[in-house]
């Protein structure tokens, strides 16, 4: 299918969880447990629940029209379909978003029909007991707004960020929990202003490199220079051709459509002469046969990985393969926030568990979450823990120069501004690294405390962290290049990681793509603003980066699933 354009996803955000028909027999309670377990990350239903927020606020839903929430920017698509959200519409919304509105920013179902009853009952429930609720809660009776003067911020702000303003999260000046409020403060997506400027060093430019894509994530750049995208949203991947000059995508076809959350992408055995495509969606790994210049599978989808852990909190599934290709790597991150809702174990049960799935792994609908598995790449089967207790290990990277796998990751919510920083890191094999019981080495969640002391000092403190709640996504080690818009030599082998930005933090952070410095191929921990600008003056955002990867003239891609666009970075000698 040849795509000279594509279909525009308008807004930004996760979209509308919703509950549906109250059924015979249907449990508010079990409704409500459900919305903990697997909701609560995106959205809050109720004040004060500490659910997140970058999905729109679900007080009060129950008879609200569609994309009717203040403050939050939902997709054309939403808006477009006037529909209000009573027992029937929910019902049938959840159980396929993208089939009740084609556009949807909600692309996670709720496929078991017991589950929908219950939820819309919980949702239903809320209704009566809510009235007047919203106008005391703040706007959409979401948690109430909190205001905390610049002045008394101890930590980055976003009015500061340039291009070369350095930045170091030091251990020993990170606050205790709660020394702020937790935050509700998501952003609100607009159009690019007129007067917007992407700010770089001196040298460096940035273009639109392709537009109107569906949600543009991950991207892999072919022998051939073609960029094969992955459109989460849309649920396909894309092939881009770049024009003779290099400086946009002149055409674009849809390699293959009907996927399931893409995310993660690599080419096997190697980018120079692959004979496959691996891709990673939310619940399985497939493969595609591939040739360099293909436009379209040279085949039938192969699973290569037929179930991974899903259903509910993060979705993102990346990949990698280890250098000699014999391993490959699958990041999985957690359902929830901080296991709130995980059934205790006692000691002699938590040994054999550890034993069995690594320490530190957790349990029941956590299992095999919030941890990288690793498969033997030649025949997978069942999954071993590689490493664990990695919330949400958005990013897999293999640094060129030594080998090592690293993890970007986003760290948990509702400690307060400051708390947990977000981060890069090597992987060890059987590292943990605390969620959800520890942080940042031995420092304990005070919301599950006491509750395991045997894991006091073994946790591992990541190499490089990041201001808490940047969001950070991926990480692309920049090698290498003579090409004509190649950057400058000292940037060979330090690492550009894409913020995507904050939510649980009164004054906004992240919405920028950083440089993490290297020495001899060392982590310093500090990183710097490499391009800033996607905050407007009123604090509201017009870009939201992902993903980068390095072409063959030495110009980096920037996906920006805010925007709906992919920019191209060059240096000019």
């Amino acid at each position: 299918m040849r795509r000279t354009s594509v279909t525009v996803w308008s807004g930004i955000g996760v979209g509308l969880l919703a509950a549906a028909v109250p059924a015979l027999g249907a449990d508010a309670t079990a409704g409500k447990t459900l919305f903990r377990q697997q909701c609560s990350i995106c959205h809050t239903a109720e004040p004060g629940d500490n659910g997140g927020a970058q999905g729109p606020s679900l007080v009060g839903v129950y008879g609200r029209p569609a994309a009717g929430a203040a403050g939050f920017s939902y997709t054309g698509a939403l808006r477009a379909a006037h529909l209000t959200w009573d027992a029937a519409t929910l019902k049938r919304f959840l159980a396929s978003p993208t089939t009740v509105v084609p556009g949807s920013a909600m692309v996670v179902s709720v496929p078991n029909e017991s589950d929908r009853d219950n939820l819309v009952a919980y949702f239903e429930n809320l209704a009566r007991t809510q009235s007047g609720a919203a106008s005391k809660a703040g706007p959409e009776g979401g948690a109430p707004s909190i205001e905390v003067p610049i002045a008394s911020l101890r930590s980055a702000d976003w009015r500061q960020d340039a291009p070369g303003r350095v930045h170091h999260i030091d251990l020993a000046t990170l606050p205790p929990p709660f020394a702020t409020p937790s935050a509700r403060n998501g952003p609100k997506l607009i159009a690019r202003p007129p007067n917007a400027a992407l700010a770089l060093p001196p040298g460096f430019q940035i273009e639109p490199f392709a537009a109107n894509l569906e949600g543009p994530r991950k991207m892999l750049v072919a022998a051939n220079g073609d960029i094969l995208v992955t459109e989460t949203v849309g649920g396909r991947i894309s092939v881009l051709h770049p024009a003779p000059d290099g400086s946009r995508a002149a055409s674009a076809d849809v390699y293959v459509q009907g996927l399931k959350q893409p995310f993660g992408l690599a080419f096997y055995p190697n980018a120079d002469h692959p004979r496959w495509l691996y891709v990673a969606e939310t619940n399985r790994v497939t493969r595609y046969a591939y040739r360099v210049g293909d436009v379209k599978p040279g085949g039938e989808a192969e699973v290569v990985i037929p179930q991974l852990p899903s259903g509910g909190g993060h979705f993102t599934r990346d990949i990698a393969f280890s250098p000699d290709g014999t391993q490959l790597f699958v990041s999985v991150g957690s359902v929830s926030n901080v296991a709130e809702s995980m059934a205790k174990k006692s000691p002699d049960e938590i040994k054999a568990w550890d034993i069995e799935h690594g320490v530190g792994a957790a349990w029941d609908r956590e299992t095999d979450r919030a941890a990288v598995l690793v498969f033997d790449a030649a025949a997978p089967a069942a999954a071993k823990i590689y490493a664990t207790g990695l919330r949400n290990c958005v990013g897999l990277t293999v640094q060129p120069a030594s080998g090592a796998l690293w993890c970007t990751t986003n760290e948990r919510d509702a400690l307060g501004d400051d708390l947990v920083p977000d981060y890069s890191t090597r992987v060890q094999r059987g590292g943990y690294y605390g969620w959800p019981w520890y942080y940042l080495g031995s420092n304990e969640d005070p919301r599950l405390q006491g509750e395991r002391p045997d894991l006091r000092g073994k946790v591992l403190v990541p190499d490089v962290l990041y201001q808490a709640h940047s969001a950070s996504l991926t990480m692309t080690f920049y090698t290498a290049n003579s090409g004509k818009s190649a950057f400058p030599a000292s940037f060979v082998g330090d690492a550009l990681v894409a913020f995507h930005g904050s939510w649980n933090r009164s004054l906004r952070t992240g919405y920028k793509l950083v440089r993490v410095h290297m020495k001899n191929d060392q982590p310093t921990g500090d990183y710097e603003d490499f391009l800033t600008g996607f905050i407007a003056d009123n604090g509201n955002v017009w870009g939201r980066p992902v993903a980068t990867a390095q072409l063959k003239d030495g110009s980096l891609l920037l996906s920006d699933d805010g925007g709906n666009v992919i920019f191209r970075i060059s240096y000019a000698r």
